[in-house]
Formats: structure tokens, sequence, C-alpha cells
């Protein structure tokens, strides 16, 4: 019995003992899986008999190597995403926090500057009134110095009066015949 020699797999390279000699290889001197390199289409599909079975093992042999770590990934993957949504959740969270802090400086501000133009109403309202008093001061001033005055000149119309009267008994009248 002969044990056949290993055996090229299907599409390798492989090169005749002839062409070993020259150095170079020369066009169609590699084959593939028989075929020459002038149409590498010809004849593919008739020499390539492939068992179904041998499909199926190879397909589940392929999955059973990569699927493991496939479904790994895939559960770090969802756990990723979970914890991403986690954070999101959380950041929202803590941005609505510092909104919310904003707004009650915000708030605090607005309460100091109530504060300072309420003081700032309060010293205008002490003014006017200290200037109302003031004024009701100066118009009962102005009113006595205004009688005073009246009453002054009706004193010296009066002593007017009073001299031209005098005058006019001092001035000499021409005495009556009877």
């Amino acid at each position: 019995m002969s044990v056949p020699g290993p055996s090229s797999p299907v599409g390798a390279l492989t090169r005749p003992p002839d062409s070993l000699e020259g150095g170079e290889p020369t066009p169609g001197t590699y084959c593939r899986a028989g075929l020459s390199a002038t149409s590498p289409d010809e004849g593919l599909i008739e020499d390539l008999t492939v068992e179904d079975k041998a499909v199926e093992q190879l397909a589940e042999g392929l999955l059973s190597h990569y699927l493991p770590d496939l479904q790994r990934s895939k559960q770090a993957l969802q756990e990723l995403t979970q914890n991403q949504v986690v954070l999101l959740d959380t950041l929202e969270q803590e941005i609505s926090k510092f909104k919310e802090c904003h707004s009650m400086l915000d708030i605090n501000a607005l309460f100091a500057e109530a504060k300072h133009y309420h003081a700032k109403l309060v010293n205008i309202r002490k003014e006017m009134l200290m200037l109302h008093e003031k004024t009701s001061k100066l118009k009962k001033r102005a009113l006595k110095l205004q009688q005073k005055r009246q009453k002054e000149e009706l004193e010296r119309e009066q002593q007017r009066e009073k001299e031209f009267e005098r005058e006019k008994q001092l001035t000499a009248r021409p005495a009556k015949r009877t």
C-alpha cells in the first residue's frame, strides 16, 4: 500500500519542478489547483467538489470558535450602553442641580438688589418729606413776609396820606369874607 504525499490545498499556488531552474517564474508557470494562469475562472467549478457536510462542519467550527467571543463582546457592549445611559441620566441631574444653583444665585442677587433699591427709596422718601417741610416753612415765611410788606406799604400809604392832609392843612387859605 502506498501512502499519498501531501496534497496541495484547493487554491494554493504550486510551482512545477521545471520552473525552479530559471530563477524568475515566467507567465503561466504558476498553477492554481492544476489550472493554467491564463484563465483563472476556467474549470474552477468542475474541479471544486465540496460536500455539504464539510461546509456545515466548517461553518459550525467557525461559529464555535468566534461565537463565544462575539457574545461576550455583545454583552460587554450592552453593559457599556447601560452604563452610558446611567451616566447620561446622572449628568442631566447634575446639570439641573447646577441650573437650580445658578437660579438661586440669581434670586439672591435680585433680593440683594431689591434691598438696595428699597433703602434708596426710603432715603428718597425721607428727603422728600424734609423738602416738603422746608417748602411749607418757606411758604409760611413768604406769606408772612408778603403780609408784612403789604402792612408796611399800607402804613406808608397812610403816612403819605397823613402828610398830604397835614400839608393841605398847612397850606394858606384865603380867608372868606362874610
